[in-house]
């Protein structure tokens, strides 16, 4: 069956005909698909290579070479994208599929804890890894359940078992912070409420919250080294430190022990610092990175996963407390990325959606990545080949190569001349098998 919408043009069976097989017939001869591409943008290369072969064969990638050079397999599927930009799949580094974008008018972020079922979070979530995968996100970070437990890991299993459709899931769980370092906050001290995280006091429970976890299922730990913010009277950001560096340091052994790595919510000053003292691999959000911050960065090899787009959002009125706040985050996020990438800091991407709602696109997040100084194919490298690296996974995906996993995405434009490209996505394959074709 022929489908064309705009200049994608896509030849193939069904997208529904694509693993009807017999499972024995898989196991004994895996299936064979050919995509052929107009245009093939490899992260690793400085320039795209025109009319690609790509040899897909079950969830690898066999081959790729010159249309005129490969030797497309008999009896193999032909999918063609010939009119079309094709990339790796995409990498997002920092989502939260247990969160919605909660509208403060409805309860905010405090109603899903003390009324929604944990069943409902479980179904919204599985929504929202659908529509991940949809705008050509294969692998996703997810940066803690936000009160659901250990959820991210039955969804997880869940997509890995061909339950549900999603990407590749890296999971936190519970997050981890202290007394007085996350919601829900404001209730009468006499009533015992939900947290969104675990919450530790002291390097033993901080060891214990790590090692309960990693048992669980955790891929990575994630830590709040910061909380509450505001604009002192100059108008500069300050944030609430939270662990202690022997707090921290407790859960990075521990984690490492295990072979495992702690992501470090962090905005500014003093919580950064502490993040760093204590060994995290990667610093989220960092909205204030001073000059002694970067060189240890770059010293310790800590990755980058700012998430600008979501400071750019819903600002409270300007003369308020709350809306100085909100332009004190912006104005020294534009500045800490661009230092940092001035620098040669390791940046990935990653959006923080769920902090606003799904439904809007992923994408947004790579204008601002070229606004404040990369070019299109840094961004691209930081959604593709950068968090490959970070998250163990190098050569395995965000790239199209002999070997890897077939996770591919296309798109009609050319995203190395409008980034803006990436949120129209026409094309997603996730580990051999045809998800969307439009």
């Amino acid at each position: 069956m022929k489908k064309c919408i705009g200049s994608v043009v896509v030849l193939l069976l069904s997208v529904s005909a694509i693993g009807q097989s017999n499972p024995a017939q898989i196991l004994q001869s895996p299936q064979v698909m050919v995509i052929r591409a107009g245009t093939l943008i490899d992260p690793r290369a400085n320039e795209p290579k025109r009319n690609q072969v790509i040899v897909i064969r079950g969830d690898k990638i066999e081959s790729v070479g010159d249309a005129a050079s490969v030797q497309v397999p008999a009896g193999a599927k032909i999918i063609d994208l010939s009119n079309a930009t094709v990339l790796p799949g995409l990498i997002e580094s920092h989502t939260h599929i247990f969160l919605q974008g909660e509208d403060p008018a409805l309860g905010g972020y405090d109603i899903q804890l003390l009324k929604f079922p944990l069943a409902y979070r479980a179904a919204r979530a599985t929504v929202s890894a659908r529509r991940a995968l949809e705008q050509g996100f294969t692998t996703i970070r997810d940066m803690e359940t936000e009160g659901a437990g250990y959820g991210d890991v039955g969804i997880k299993m869940a997509v890995e078992q061909g339950y549900i459709p999603g990407p590749r899931i890296f999971t936190t769980t519970r997050g981890i912070s202290t007394t007085g370092g996350y919601p829900l906050e404001g209730y009468a001290p006499e009533i015992q409420v939900p947290k969104g995280v675990q919450i530790i006091d002291g390097p033993v429970e901080a060891r214990k919250a790590a090692r309960e976890q990693l048992d669980h299922g955790a891929d990575w730990i994630k830590v709040y080294m910061t909380h509450r913010s505001w604009a002192d009277k100059d108008g500069h950001l300050v944030s609430q430190p939270t662990l202690t560096v022997e707090e921290l340091k407790a859960i990075v052994d521990e984690t490492h022990a295990w072979g495992r790595k702690v992501a470090c919510h962090a905005y500014n000053g003093e919580g950064l610092h502490r993040a760093l003292d204590g060994g995290c691999d990667s610093i989220e959000h960092g909205l204030g990175l001073d000059d002694a911050t970067i060189a240890q960065m770059k010293r310790q090899g800590t990755w980058y996963c700012a998430t600008i787009s979501i400071y750019y959002k819903d600002w409270s009125p300007e003369n308020t407390p709350a809306g100085q706040r909100d332009r004190a985050r912006a104005a020294e996020h534009e500045q800490s990325f661009k230092k940092a990438l001035q620098a040669g800091i390791k940046i990935v991407f990653g959006t923080d959606v769920g902090g606003f709602p799904w439904t809007e696109p992923i994408a947004q997040e790579f204008p601002y990545m070229v606004k404040f100084g990369m070019s299109p194919m840094e961004a691209i490298r930081a959604a593709t080949v950068s968090p490959a690296e970070m998250l163990g996974m190098a050569g395995q995906i965000g790239v199209i190569a002999p070997g890897a996993y077939a996770d591919v995405i296309a798109v009609p434009g050319d995203p190395l001349k409008d980034i803006s490209e990436l949120g129209r996505v026409k094309f997603v394959m996730h580990n051999g098998q045809v998800f969307k074709a439009e």
